[in-house]
Formats: C-alpha cells, sequence, structure tokens
C-alpha cells in the first residue's frame, strides 16, 4: 500500500520553502520515531511540510519517488534496507535532488561506505537535511535473461554473478531478521560445498574478449562489505571506475587464501605503505593459481556459458545469460557528514 502526505495549502511565501520526500519500507522502519525526527529537523531548517511515502512489494520505491519529483521536492530521504536504497536511487539517477541515507536494513552498504552514522537514526536525519552535497557513481546492468528479455536496473554496491548470487538466494530470511547479515555465512556455508565452476567470456572496454573458469565474479561501486571488511580496498564511489573480483578458488585452500586477502592483507596490511609493500613481496600465488584476479573498467560485458544467478545489492535477478556492467559517473547526489565530498 503507498501512502502519501500532500502538500497543505499554505501562503504564497510557504510554497517557496524547500520540501522533502521521506520513501520508507515499513517493515524495517519504526515509522513513529522516524516521522518525530524528521518533523523536527525539518522545522529546525526551516522546510515545508515532509510528504511521506510507502514502499510495497508492488512498488519497492522506483514509482513513488517518480511521484515525489513531480510534486517539487528537494531531498528525497530512505528509510530501509539496500534494496530500498537501490529502487530509489533508480528514480534519482540524473536527477538534481539529492537522496538522504536513513541507515536501517541489514547491510546498509551504501551508508557504511559513505562512512555515514548506522547507529543514531537522529544523527542521519541531520545530515541528510544540513550535510554536504556529494555526486557519486551508480552502477548500471543490462540484464539478459533465457527469455532473452532485457531489463536495465541500477547498483550502488555490488553485482554479482554465480555463487555469489547463489548465496544470496538461499539466505534465509527468518535468520536474516535474527542476525542480520551473519545470515549471508550461513548461507555460505551451505552454498559452496555445492557451488560447480562455470566458464565466462568477457571484455572489458573495447578491449579483445577473455575467457576464465570462475566461482563468481564480482562487479563493485564500491568495496566496503558488512563488518567493515575491506573487500576492494582500492574502489572509489567517485572515480568513473567499476573494480572487479573474479575469484577462482581451488578448493578449501583456495578460499582460504581469498579470506586471508580480504581480512589481513585488505584489512590491515594496506593501511599503510609498508603494509602494502609487504603484500608485494610476499604475494607467491602467480598466473594461473591466483584464486583472486582484480580488473579495472568502465564497463565490462559478462556471458557465461550456461545461464547463472545474478544479484545486484543483495537482490536476486535469478538466472541470466549474460550482464554488461558499466559506470554511469557522478550520476546519483547524496548527502554526506560535511568535508566528506572534498
Amino acid at each position: 500500500m503507498q501512502s502519501t502526505s500532500s502538500a497543505p495549502d499554505t501562503p504564497a511565501e510557504s510554497r517557496n520553502q524547500s520540501r522533502a520526500a521521506v520513501v520508507y519500507n515499513p517493515v524495517k522502519t519504526d515509522v513513529v520515531r522516524l516521522r518525530a525526527g524528521v518533523t523536527a529537523a525539518a522545522a529546525a531548517a526551516g522546510w515545508a511540510e515532509t510528504l511521506w511515502f510507502e514502499t510495497s512489494v508492488e512498488d519497492p520505491g522506483q514509482r513513488i519517488t517518480r511521484t515525489a519529483l513531480r510534486q517539487g521536492v528537494d531531498l528525497v530521504l530512505v528509510a530501509g534496507g539496500d534494496g530500498t536504497v537501490r529502487a530509489v536511487a533508480e528514480s534519482l539517477r540524473g536527477a538534481e535532488v539529492p537522496l538522504g541515507l536513513l541507515p536501517v536494513g541489514t547491510g546498509n552498504l551504501l551508508a557504511r561506505n559513505l562512512q555515514l552514522p548506522l547507529n543514531s537514526l537522529d544523527d542521519a536525519i541531520g545530515i541528510a537535511f544540513t550535510g554536504d552535497t556529494m555526486a557519486i557513481d551508480l552502477g548500471v546492468a543490462s540484464v539478459t535473461f533465457p527469455d532473452e528479455r532485457i531489463d536495465d536496473h541500477v547498483f550502488l554496491v555490488m553485482a554479482g554473478l554465480g555463487l555469489d548470487a547463489q548465496m544470496i538466494a538461499a539466505t534465509r530470511p527468518d535468520l536474516k531478521k535474527q542476525v542480520g547479515w551473519l545470515a549471508y555465512v550461513d548461507a555460505g556455508m551451505r552454498a559452496i560445498p555445492k557451488a560447480e565452476p562455470f566458464r565466462i567470456r568477457y571484455n572489458l572496454g573495447a578491449r579483445s574478449e577473455h575467457q576464465a573458469q570462475v566461482s563468481t565474479i564480482l562487479v563493485a561501486n564500491c568495496g566496503v562489505l558488512p563488518g567493515n571488511i575491506q573487500f576492494l580496498p582500492e574502489a572509489r564511489l567517485d572515480d568513473g571506475i567499476l573494480d572487479i573480483a573474479v575469484l577462482q578458488p581451488r578448493g578449501v585452500v583456495g578460499w582460504l587464501k581469498i579470506w586471508r586477502r580480504v581480512t589481513w592483507q585488505n584489512g590491515v596490511l594496506r593501511r599503510s605503505a609498508v603494509g602494502r609493500r609487504i603484500i608485494e613481496l610476499t604475494d607467491t600465488d602467480s598466473g594461473d593459481q591466483r584464486a583472486m584476479t582484480t580488473l579495472l573498467g568502465t564497463d565490462i560485458r559478462i556471458v557465461p556459458e550456461k545461464p547463472q544467478q545474478f544479484e545486484l545489492d543483495g537482490d536476486e535477478f535469478g538466472l541470466v545469460t549474460s550482464v554488461f556492467l558499466r559506470a554511469d559517473a557522478g550520476a546519483l547526489l547524496v548527502r554526506v557528514s560535511a568535508g566528506l565530498s572534498r
């Protein structure tokens, strides 16, 4: 069900005030607390009465965000998980209206990468109304399905083909509600033993086609995962580049190499120049024995030998026959803490 609060009749001078809209997921949001916080912040900032839109199964956020834009709002706040944020961002793509993030979901991955407060709703609301505005990239995925239908969708954090998407599909909703992002670990423990490597053909930009056998391939707009794990530490939200991880582990040892790289090398050693030098000197993987290879590009086309599971920002899209992913540089405006955008 969609609910909106239409703008009341107001004096002429009030109609010149800035106005915000809130798009919220009622399943994940304490609506009473949210309304109180937003109403207080809007009044303190001298803004007009806020418009409210509730997501639904039929409309996770795209249509109601377009409705808000047609009503001339100056800011769209989104309260929900990564899926709700992704849906709202699809409709804000290319608009000159910033997105304010109010993290209330499980992963809150974009908020983590933007260093926004995760445990204080009032602080997040304050940044949405008074913080700096930053232009960030959006990932755009053109997805081809087995019936030859092609759909375009955006992603803010990461796209995954293969095992990663299988893990998303295997995640238990009841466990996710209980333990949050740790439910993905449970899904991984169940999915990895059944996973079979598959062959892909891929092109980076205008470069020649390559082939590889992979367990999963991840295409990232930014690099921090739940638990503040620095999966792709060089990835930036505003560089117009996609960071790509090709995972080719061989058995348990291969997965352990990836885990070491992500948790130790990325999380500890890469924080200093000396640490990065240690990685260069001690990395003994070579050639086709690498468990994880990283690539950079403004776009990539991936064609699996057989249809594979695909996901965007934790939303599963089922089996696909090919995907073309590209970076749309500076396509989304977001509110961030003062000074972060400099």
